[in-house]
């Protein structure tokens, strides 16, 4: 069996790289990685791939940058080429990024089957690119591989279960790399007090807002009075504050981190506050209590379970959630949302026995 793997953002290689030590294990799968170059970076090098132990990329497309459309055109186009040429059984896609679509039309429209990972996920806000990508890979794919409950559910509200395709519920391959990743954790080169909040603000809907982002720092700068808060931030979102004159003499704000580095701080933090999808679920699996800045989630079993506090970019709400942060015990949960970490064994055992 030959699975083509397409991958184009930096999360996806982490995610995937579960899958291939897996893969790995089987003499009867070959895996061929192409990588679209949608979220290229100067970090993901020979040495990035060495250090996460995830398998180099067959193919580099070199394709970023470039706007929705002509990136996503751009990348159909080059995925076809190396589709027809390698000639896969599966071609496997994961999330909802332009990388992730334009693999699925290239499997449906040359008839190879598609597996999709990370499917039935749904924040119902279809002004997010995310959301479009993810609910049409899912219409073309033979093969829906569903983290949770919750994303089986979804798919069965949409039909799913009436059309000509299976739905797994596998686990979560991120918890499978969170697993693996936290015995390889390095600790960041700054100085951490003992007990300290970890933080991060990447998305346009907050950082793209004034009104937004001003209201998240008022409490995050108020909350850093109290307690340390650690804050990885992007130089264009530093720009932005510093043009605005925020008010960020509380925080300790340092240069974007390697996942290593993450890990750690995830792992020995005694809070999360995010507006990421990703570190919201890793805070669950490292036993973190988590305030996401959000004001919608794909995560709502999270929510539903209290272990998660959904408070968008409402200052109030967030003082307050930070003060109430204890309300549910994640370390003594005894809760299996996601899997477990056997997702990857149960994706690979899926694709050897389909019929």
């Amino acid at each position: 069996m030959k699975i083509l793997t397409i991958l184009g953002a930096r999360p996806q290689f982490i995610k995937a790289g579960s899958v291939s030590r897996e893969i790995a294990k089987h003499n009867k799968i070959e895996e061929v990685i192409v990588h679209t170059g949608q979220h290229y970076d100067a970090n993901m090098s020979d040495i990035f791939f060495d250090e996460m132990k995830i398998p180099k990329p067959n193919y580099f497309l070199g394709i970023g940058g470039k706007s929705h459309g002509a990136m996503t055109g751009q990348m159909i186009e080059k995925i076809e080429e190396v589709v027809l040429k390698e000639k896969p059984d599966w071609v496997m896609v994961y999330g909802d990024t332009n990388s992730t679509l334009a693999g699925a039309i290239v499997a449906s429209k040359l008839h190879i089957k598609l597996a999709h990972i990370e499917a039935g996920l749904r924040s119902f806000n279809m002004k997010m690119p995310e959301e479009v990508n993810r609910i049409l890979t899912d219409r073309v794919s033979q093969i829906l591989f569903c983290p949770t409950n919750t994303a089986i559910e979804n798919l069965t509200n949409e039909g799913y279960d009436k059309l000509d395709c299976k739905i797994v519920k596998s686990g979560d391959v991120m918890q499978d790399g969170a697993m693996f990743y936290k015995n390889l954790s390095t600790k960041p080169s700054i100085d951490i007090e003992d007990d300290f909040i970890l933080c991060t603000i990447h998305r346009a809907e907050n950082t793209d807002d004034e009104i937004r982002l001003r209201n998240i720092f008022d409490a995050l700068n108020e909350i850093a009075i109290d307690k340390q808060i650690i804050l990885p931030l992007h130089p264009r979102t530093k720009k932005i504050l510093e043009s605005l004159n925020f008010n960020i003499e509380n925080l300790t704000i340092i240069e974007p981190i390697g996942y290593l580095e993450m890990v750690w701080l995830i792992d020995n933090c005694s809070l999360v506050m995010t507006d990421s999808g990703g570190l919201q679920k890793e805070a669950y699996f490292f036993e973190k209590q988590c305030i996401t800045l959000r004001d919608e989630t794909e995560w709502v079993e999270l929510v539903k379970c209290a272990a998660n506090s959904l408070v968008g970019a409402d200052s109030k709400k967030i003082i307050e959630a930070y003060k109430n942060n204890s309300s549910f015990n994640v370390k003594n949960s005894k809760l299996d949302l996601y899997g477990g970490g056997k997702a990857s064994n149960n994706i690979i055992m899926e694709l050897l026995n389909y019929k």
